[in-house]
């Protein structure tokens, strides 16, 4: 069995004149993945690897959720392809882990919500902000990712939270 952890980076700011790669997490964002990393951290087991987008909103939430998670800072994977990466790219990457038993990806809209939609049971219209979609695979290798539907186990969002 695999367990894959869709994560939407947590709200950034727009009150500094940045391009879009270097946005950081605005006053929200750094509340709500304090809220959800929390969460995780009572509620669901911690990842075997993260990887995450290299865009600044998108890495300071992989930080705060491996803090959350006792996950090593140094051990998250920065992908460029998951800086807002299609759903067949991220697929590319994630069919290549072998025999890791759980991921947690941190990436963009749209294609982390078209991703976990054509991958698992999910029908989602938009992983909001800081949302992590936990979907779990009956399957011995992530190289056969494309071949399984994976079955959604949880939707987190800071909303759903007290």
């Amino acid at each position: 069995m695999k367990t894959l952890y869709i994560i939407r980076h947590a709200k950034s700011s727009w009150s500094f004149d940045l391009r879009d790669f270097d946005r950081p997490l605005g006053e929200r964002g750094r509340k709500d993945v304090k809220k959800v990393g929390k969460y995780l951290q009572e509620n669901l087991d911690p990842p075997k690897l993260m990887i995450a987008s290299p865009a600044s909103r998108a890495f300071y939430t992989a930080l705060f959720f491996a803090d959350a998670w006792g996950y090593p800072e140094e051990k998250i994977v920065l992908d460029q392809a998951f800086y807002h990466g299609s759903p067949n790219g991220i697929i590319n990457t994630l069919s290549g882990l072998g025999n890791i038993s759980s991921v947690a990806i941190f990436g963009h809209n749209p294609g982390l919500t078209d991703l976990a939609n054509s991958i698992s049971d999910v029908n989602i219209d938009n992983i909001p902000t800081c949302g992590v979609v936990g979907i779990e695979y009956q399957m011995d290798s992530w190289k056969t990712l494309d071949k399984v539907r994976g079955q959604q186990f949880t939707l987190v969002t800071p909303k759903s939270l007290p």
